[in-house]
């Protein structure tokens, strides 16, 4: 049986899969070098001590011979697992609203964790992570219904309260406004990030702006963080529309890649997983994108697979391989 397995697992591993997402690091790992010729963000390593503090955020670790990373990054994938392993089990009614909050609270220790840094962009990607196992396992549509009535109408209040109390800081306010009315935003403060993106992602036109690099908006320095939250606009700048819908397209059959290997999952907790790692990696494109677009707030999202970062790109890569195994899982049974 064992050997049967194993002849198995070559052929039904998800090659597609795996070469989409290889395909994606190689491709942005160009646009990286395209964004920050001058540096080596792939291969520098730093050495130093733990509790790294970068832009305000004190959630980075330091690792002699390894370099940065943030640890939140891969409690994305066991949040996912003990989400999964919760509501995993065989079941023939709706969830009921003690196992929603016995949900909520898995979802809460990570989160509070994260809050301490603060760090509200890396909060954000975890909702749709308890979201969408939520959505699977059979919630009530009346407690989706009230929890979204009860948003609606406590987050003016709270965002209110954010303000009186300092929780909500100036510059999270005046990102806010700048999606809300960029007109009016003052392009060289806190709308300078999205304004030099969307004039990046101007520049490239339908196949690419021909200039040469030392010309470009993130070589001379106008695109902030180029290589990290802007990586999609270095892109539309160098490979223009076309660049960009491909790039979509990419992600687009990766992501039906894993639905598909949801669907083929021997159990429920493997489908779990797999949807889980979906609606995360979904969410982070959309909010990049959104980002780089200016139709989202700035919050430091990282364009999985693309964005500089070795913590997020392991973490996906550890996200995709469990997506694979549990599509082998289905050939012990």
């Amino acid at each position: 049986m064992v050997a049967i397995i194993h002849k198995r697992s070559w052929r039904d591993f998800d090659w597609l899969l795996a070469l989409l997402a290889i395909g994606i690091v190689a491709f942005g790992t160009v646009q990286i070098r395209y964004a920050q010729p001058t540096e080596t963000y792939w291969i520098k390593q730093l050495v130093g001590g733990v509790g790294l503090k970068i832009n305000g955020h004190r959630g980075w670790i330091k690792v002699p011979g390894i370099g940065q990373f943030q640890p939140s990054e891969f409690v994305k994938v066991t949040t996912a697992m003990m989400l999964a392993r919760y509501f995993g089990k065989n079941r023939v009614q709706n969830l009921a609203l003690k196992e929603v909050i016995v949900g909520g609270l898995i979802l809460a220790l990570p989160i509070g964790l994260i809050l301490l840094e603060p760090d509200a962009g890396s909060v954000l990607t975890y909702l749709p992570i308890l979201a969408v196992v939520l959505f699977l396992s059979g919630v009530r549509m009346r407690l989706v219904v009230a929890a979204v009535v009860i948003g609606l109408v406590t987050l003016p209040f709270a965002y209110w309260i954010g303000i009186k109390t300092n929780i909500v800081n100036d510059y999270q306010r005046e990102r806010i406004n700048v999606i809300l009315d960029p007109e009016n935003a003052d392009k060289r403060r806190i709308g300078y990030h999205t304004w030099q993106s969307i004039l990046t992602i101007g520049e490239g036109g339908l196949l690419g702006s021909h200039s040469s690099a030392e010309y470009s908006q993130s070589s001379l320095k106008f695109l902030p963080e180029p290589h990290t939250d802007f990586i999609y606009a270095v892109t539309a700048e160098n490979y223009g529309f076309t660049g960009c819908v491909l790039i979509l397209i990419a992600y687009a059959v990766l992501l039906s890649r894993l639905i598909t290997g949801a669907r083929r999952a021997p159990d429920r907790m493997g489908m779990l997983v797999i949807m889980a790692v979906v609606g995360g990696l979904a969410f982070q494109i959309f909010i990049n994108i959104g980002m780089t677009l200016g139709v989202s707030p700035v919050i430091g999202v990282p364009l999985p697979l693309m964005s500089a970062g070795l913590a997020s790109l392991i973490a996906t890569f550890i996200a995709i391989g469990f997506a694979i195994s549990v599509q082998l899982r289905r050939f012990v049974n």
